[in-house]
């Protein structure tokens, strides 16, 4: 049985890596093969589906359509945007920021992406960098960079935490809390790396804006964006709050997304409900977390993890590499399984991982952040690659910073992640 389970396991990863197949199609033949064959229970199988992380991705979903619906995100994109008139270094900085900031309130970096592009690229024609100029390059990359790498310190902010919250929640039944969590990566993860993005930028794709006149006035706040600010200020408080009061994440996420869709008082109808829950997406997750629950249920996690001890240097005696070395296995994940994959096949080998190194599991459940959130190149991150789609930027320039952030991160903000966990108590 463990050679189907390490069958079944390798088809649906190397379908995930080479996309000969679409990924939700994938996932459906994961669920079919796992279950013809009886290698688990159903229960184990299609456990993502009872997954706090695949609720949450739901309500991301929800919740990023009724902002564009109504207008509110745009409304506070544009309101930045005006102040951000000035210098290229200014312009770049808003921008990450920007990306930054609306993580916090809009948990789907694909809806980021589709709001902030537009608005970005509009900014960049009233500074008058054109197509080609590496200016303008530069802020598309600062969108899909930041929306996909920032948002990684933000516990509902991407897919890639979602599936890692999910995959620890059915590995070895630990919650993560959304403020801990936030404390926890958002001073390495978030700040820093957000000021090493933009010194990328201006670096690398160096741009000469010469604004126009005017700007485009903002309209009035409308009453559904009052009412939707209120329920997003009050789901962002409950999120925050969420060690205080005991509500998961995804539960008050879930919450929020039913009142949006509840008739005469919500925002979205039951078509665009439809349209905005991209269950393509949604079953991806599900097979994912599926896949996770059934490594570590057949033992094949252990099998993995044992191979990974006979060719990592994991050392309890120098914990420093053993945490090095722990990023820089999560990284290289990234090129066999994306992003999206990597927590559904690093969470498994945690438990063996931590006896390994010394380190507790925890930590070295924490460490994964810095590997996946670490794209050597594009493709490894979805989000990246639909915002050079969108503002047509070459492939050899998104690949230019990718490898400079990858440089930055192992000489720089590993280090930094390792004072700043023992610094929290978690080494």
């Amino acid at each position: 049985m463990p050679v189907v389970v390490l069958a079944i396991v390798a088809l649906t990863i190397g379908l995930w890596a080479t996309r000969w197949l679409p990924e939700y199609l994938t996932g459906l033949l994961f669920f079919a093969l796992a279950t013809v064959a009886g290698v688990a229970a159903p229960t184990t199988i299609f456990s993502g589906f009872a997954s706090s992380a695949f609720w949450l991705v739901l309500s991301g979903f929800v919740l990023g359509a009724a902002i564009s619906k109504t207008g509110l995100a745009e409304r506070v994109a544009r309101l930045m945007a005006i102040h951000l008139r000035g210098s290229f270094l200014r312009m770049v900085v808003g921008v990450v920021a920007m990306s930054y900031g609306l993580a916090f309130i809009m948990p789907s970096n694909m809806s980021r992406i589709a709001l902030l592009m537009p608005i970005v690229m509009a900014m960049a024609d009233q500074a008058g960098l054109r197509d080609g100029d590496p200016g303008r390059i530069g802020l598309a990359l600062a969108v899909g960079f930041a929306t996909f790498m920032l948002s990684a310190s933000i516990l509902p902010a991407n897919v890639p935490n979602q599936v890692m919250a999910g995959t620890i929640e059915t590995s070895y039944g630990l919650h993560l809390s959304y403020l801990p969590y936030l404390e926890l990566h958002a001073p390495v993860l978030g700040i820093v790396k957000g000021v090493a993005l933009v010194v990328c930028i201006r670096v690398l794709f160096p741009g000469k804006p010469q604004w126009a006149a005017t700007t485009a006035a903002v309209p009035p706040l409308s009453f559904a964006e009052l009412r939707l600010g209120i329920l997003l200020g009050v789901t962002l408080a409950l999120w925050f709050t969420d060690a205080i009061h005991g509500i998961a994440p995804a539960w008050i996420g879930l919450a929020s997304a039913c009142i949006c869709l509840m008739p005469g008082i919500g925002f979205l109808t039951a078509d665009e409900f439809a349209a905005s829950a991209n269950f393509r997406t949604l079953i991806y997750i599900a097979a994912i977390l599926g896949l996770a629950a059934l490594v570590t249920q057949s033992g094949l996690g252990d099998m993995m993890g044992r191979a990974l001890m006979a060719i990592a240097p994991l050392d309890p005696s120098s914990p420093f590499w053993s945490f090095a070395t722990l990023a820089g296995i999560s990284t290289l994940l990234n090129f066999a399984v994306t992003a999206n994959g990597v927590p559904a096949l690093y969470t498994p080998l945690a438990k063996t991982l931590a006896d390994a190194s010394g380190l507790p599991l925890l930590t070295v459940l924490m460490i994964q952040v810095i590997g996946f959130s670490t794209t050597v190149l594009p493709y490894q991150a979805s989000p990246i690659v639909v915002a050079m789609e969108m503002s047509k930027v070459p492939v050899g320039s998104a690949v230019r910073l990718s490898l400079a952030l990858a440089l930055i991160t192992f000489v720089v903000l590993v280090p930094l992640d390792y004072l700043w966990f023992n610094w929290v108590g978690l080494l």
